[in-house]
């Protein structure tokens, strides 16, 4: 059939170039026998040049012929296949739809076959003269407009971006859309992520407050990508528990010898007392350093939630060593300090100490 077509296009072509010359030729004729004579010896110096040209110059003149046709016939017979992939050009973009360039068709991208992120704006992010990759639909929506999806055609290359995230680790900022029964929806390479409830935060997010998460933007990383399957799995909780790390570190630098801080009493040991010295820095109070009289554990006179002012006596190894007696004795208060933490060993089953790798073994995270 195609083939009948193209034959048919060539004829009515030949017609078109013989009848066009036919006619030329009749007018310059009518225009020669009705010109006045001194236009035709005007012309005459101009005929015989013509004449007297050489073979070559006439032969620049290219002919018409049917390759000159050929391109254009295929293009006009040319069918789109569906699934097949092209590359066209943006002609127009509004709310809902985008209409490109495709060979010497035209093409339409409807607003749900570009992405499933709900607050993509098209005319933010798509402009005339764009060119893309798209799939085809439909090689026909009755207007004559091949239909096609942007989607289709980049979700093969979103997931290769997603698995090099999670293969990277890098953290990736996604703004939360909505909620599930367990946690929250992003949209991250316009793929549907989940991060459940539990990695949202170090603290526990009650299904309540979930509401409360949407439209905010947090960091992420990408925990499981699975392409099959469609699950994108993210989570902020690793982000923020390094961000924590980071600062437990730099305020544990802060810290020096014989700086005097006031703190918060955390819990109580046999052996001594644990204080926070505020972000996330907890230094060791040893039961030898909290009074002048001789007491056998902490809490015959300190209780958790107490606030103490203390003094600190040694920073190494990662530990905080506190004391309130060197505040009322600078005598031998100090030095006693570190001897008594130098002869005294932690029970095994505690394991406790106040250096930032122990501090992270007792943390507890969900």
């Amino acid at each position: 059939m195609e083939e009948q077509i193209k034959a048919s296009v060539a004829e009515n072509v030949e017609e078109a170039v013989e009848t066009a010359a036919e006619t030329q030729e009749t007018e310059v004729k009518a225009e020669a026998v009705q010109a006045p004579e001194e236009v035709k010896e005007q012309a005459a110096p101009e005929e015989a040049k013509a004449e007297a040209a050489p073979e070559e110059a006439k032969a620049e003149e290219p002919a018409e012929s049917m390759a000159d046709y050929e391109a254009e016939i295929d293009a006009s017979l040319r069918r789109y296949e569906r699934d097949e992939k092209v590359k066209c050009t943006v002609i127009s973009v509004d709310q809902d739809k985008v209409m490109v360039e495709l060979g010497s068709t035209t093409g339409i991208i409807r607003r749900q076959d570009v992405t499933d992120d709900p607050s993509y704006n098209l005319q933010e992010n798509i402009k005339a003269g764009d060119e893309i990759e798209a799939t085809v639909l439909r090689s026909d929506d009755g207007h004559g407009h091949v239909v096609l999806s942007m989607k289709a055609a980049a979700a093969a290359k979103a997931w290769d971006r997603l698995n090099a995230l999670l293969e990277s680790g890098d953290p990736v900022s996604v703004k939360i859309t909505g909620v599930t029964k367990a946690g929250v929806i992003a949209m991250l390479e316009g793929v549907r992520a989940f991060i459940p409830a539990s990695k949202l935060s170090l603290g526990y997010v009650a299904e309540d407050d979930l509401q409360n998460w949407i439209g905010k933007t947090v960091q992420t990383r990408v925990i499981t990508a699975e392409q099959e399957g469609r699950k994108l799995v993210l989570s902020a909780r690793e982000i923020l528990r390094e961000k924590e790390a980071q600062e437990r570190r730099e305020a544990a630098a802060q810290i020096k010898a014989g700086a005097v801080i006031e703190g918060t009493v955390e819990s109580l040991k046999d052996y001594g007392a644990f204080v926070s010295l505020g972000k996330g820095v907890t230094g060791l109070l040893h039961v030898s350093q909290i009074s002048q009289k001789r007491i056998k554990t902490p809490s015959e006179v300190l209780k958790e939630g107490q606030k103490v002012t203390v003094k600190v006596t040694k920073v190494a190894d990662g530990r905080i060593s506190l004391s309130i007696k060197a505040l009322e004795d600078n005598g031998d208060a100090e030095a006693s300090a570190e001897k008594e933490e130098t002869n005294y060993k932690l029970p095994k089953s505690e394991n406790i100490g106040t250096g930032l790798g122990d501090l992270l073994k007792g943390l507890k995270l969900n």
